[in-house]
Parts: structure tokens; C-alpha cells; sequence
């Protein structure tokens, strides 16, 4: 069974796409923007910033699915500039404990809305 996961508690999507997929005992998180849900604009220009927006919002949808950031199995971080890695490796490591989850993690020429980091995530459920 598939079912969509959506909370006030973080942004909405911005195309058709759903915040995240429960299926199982798993929650494919969309890619989190660094969207503020309260204000529908970014938190800041500054890149560890967003990486913490990013991961409030992806906590909301975790809790919204019954589940927590510390059941993360894998995440992808998305950066438009990789001189923002170890700062944004800073916060991440703030959200998660170990056993860490898996990660990868890219530099893109772009995201969307102008954004300067994007994380997705999958997170066991139950």
C-alpha cells in the first residue's frame, strides 16, 4: 500500500509531487527545500541555514509519517557549491547520531527556486 504523507508542518510541494511516500516500513521524503512552512519563503541566503531548514522540515514530515529522523537509513544532499560541505556537514550532524545513515552528496549547477541546498531522505518506519 502507498500513501502520501503531508503536514502543515513543513512546506508544500512546489510541482506534483507529494512531501513524502509511505510504503512498507519505509517514508521516501521528497526533497526538502529550505522553505520556512510558516512564511513560504527561504530562511536565509546562507547555506547552513537552509541545510537546517531543510532538515526541520524533513523532522515535520518524519513525525507527521510516525516516525523520527534517528530511523534515516539513507540521505541525498544537494549543494550548489561543495565549498558549503563542511559547514552544512556541521548542522547535518546536529539532526543525526549514530548510527549514521547513508549519504550521498552532489554539487548542481542549479535548485529549484534558487535554493542553495535540497535534502531528501529515506526513513524505516515502525
Amino acid at each position: 500500500m502507498i500513501t502520501a504523507i503531508s503536514t502543515a508542518d513543513a512546506p508544500g510541494a512546489v510541482g506534483p509531487y507529494a512531501q513524502a511516500i509511505k510504503t512498507g516500513y519505509l517514508l521516501f521524503v521528497s526533497g526538502q527545500l529550505p522553505i520556512d512552512p510558516a512564511t513560504g519563503e527561504f530562511n536565509s541566503d546562507n547555506a547552513v541555514k537552509q541545510a537546517e531548514q531543510c532538515l526541520k522540515n524533513m523532522t515535520a514530515i518524519a513525525k507527521a509519517a510516525g516516525t523520527d529522523l534517528s530511523k534515516t537509513v539513507k540521505t541525498t544532499v544537494l549543494l550548489t557549491d561543495l565549498g558549503d560541505f563542511a559547514e552544512v556537514n556541521r548542522v547535518y550532524a546536529e539532526f543525526f547520531s549514530e548510527p549514521f545513515p547513508a549519504r550521498a552528496c552532489y554539487e548542481v549547477k542549479a535548485l529549484p527556486k534558487g535554493a542553495k541546498v535540497e535534502i531528501e531522505a529515506i526513513i524505516a518506519v515502525g
